[in-house]
């Protein structure tokens, strides 16, 4: 087994930079998947029809404000409450299953956004993907509902495992009353446990993941080859759709998959190997992952750039006329 050198306690300038860090990533985190939810969710509240990528967007970035909120609380318990020595709190592990639904449902709701891209961008030519194609379109709005009712299975399903698996290894831990160090053990091994089974609940909604994405890359391949076999016109809509949709969907993809490993390795980090500074290296990179990917989908999408583009036109015209006021206290307030 791999040994590495246990760091139980980490100094005070360590601890407050994370700390740092983790509210640089929360605000920044926070106002980009705010942004998104509300320029989606002011169409709600004037009663404008949303359309399927609005309403995926909306739903994606509500579960992303809502796995900001948990990391920061796990960066909190991490640095301030929770010992390396000490058996893992009922508060910190409730975080991080927290943590790890919140993440499944950001995955089905990528997922869906995949599906729509496929159904939008790509040209089948068999009747049965048509079918297929077209009926992702209409129903995507079920299709969100049924993802919010697996996840509350899977939570459900984690939430059962994981107490039944407290309730074994304290059953256990009746039966040995001298060893401290192995009740330790068997606690936290009984919460990586969980942890693990709780992970397989993304393994459906990533395969769907990959196969929409590869099927995109395919049809991106195909067309292109397409253009340079017709025409020499540089300029296609069609195509421009498929690289924008591409470049949100790899990139939700590389990031995802940064994070996972990187909450799947902080597991032993904390149980076997009682390695603080590695777990909170994985619980930032776990926090930057999902900021990095709503910049992406707001330089990617028009509505959420138009959006952007309208508030710094705001800001410029306030500074403008904030400083012509200052110059010359006579000129009306034009705003």
């Amino acid at each position: 087994m791999l040994m590495l050198t246990p760091v139980v306690t980490v100094s005070y300038e360590a601890k407050r930079a994370f700390l740092c860090l983790s509210i640089l990533e929360f605000v920044v985190g926070i106002l980009a998947n705010a942004f998104i939810f509300l320029v989606n969710f002011r169409d709600v509240v004037r009663r404008q029809p949303l359309s399927n990528c609005d309403l995926v967007l909306l739903s994606l970035s509500l579960t992303r404000l809502s796995l900001h909120v948990l990391l920061f609380l796990y960066a909190i318990q991490l640095t301030h409450f929770q010992q390396m020595k000490d058996p893992l709190s009922v508060s910190y592990q409730t975080i991080v299953m927290l943590w790890m639904v919140a993440n499944q449902a950001g995955l089905w709701f990528a997922t869906c956004l995949s599906l729509l891209y496929c159904s939008k961008i790509v040209r089948f030519s068999r009747a049965f993907l048509l079918c297929l194609a077209k009926w992702v379109s209409r129903k995507m709005p079920q299709m969100l509902l049924g993802t919010t009712l697996f996840t509350t299975v899977c939570t459900v399903i984690c939430s059962w495992d994981y107490f039944s698996s407290s309730h074994f290894t304290g059953t256990a831990m009746l039966f040995m009353n001298n060893d401290t160090e192995f009740h330790l053990q068997i606690k936290n091994l009984g919460f990586f446990h969980s942890f693990l089974f709780c992970s397989l609940g993304s393994v459906p909604p990533f395969l769907c993941f990959a196969v929409s994405s590869g099927v995109l890359i395919v049809s991106l391949g195909q067309h292109m080859r397409t253009m340079r076999a017709k025409t020499r016109d540089s300029h296609d809509p069609s195509l421009e759709a498929h690289v924008k949709a591409l470049k949100s969907l790899v990139s939700f993809l590389c990031l995802y998959v940064v994070s996972l490993c990187a909450a799947l390795l902080s597991m032993p980090l904390l149980i076997l190997w009682h390695n603080k500074i590695g777990v909170m290296i994985c619980v930032g990179i776990m926090a930057a992952c999902p900021s990095g990917h709503a910049a992406i989908v707001i330089s990617g999408n028009a509505k959420l750039r138009a959006a952007v583009d309208a508030i710094l036109l705001w800001a410029r015209t306030r500074l403008t006329v904030g400083a012509e006021h200052q110059a010359d206290p006579l000129v009306p307030d034009r705003c």
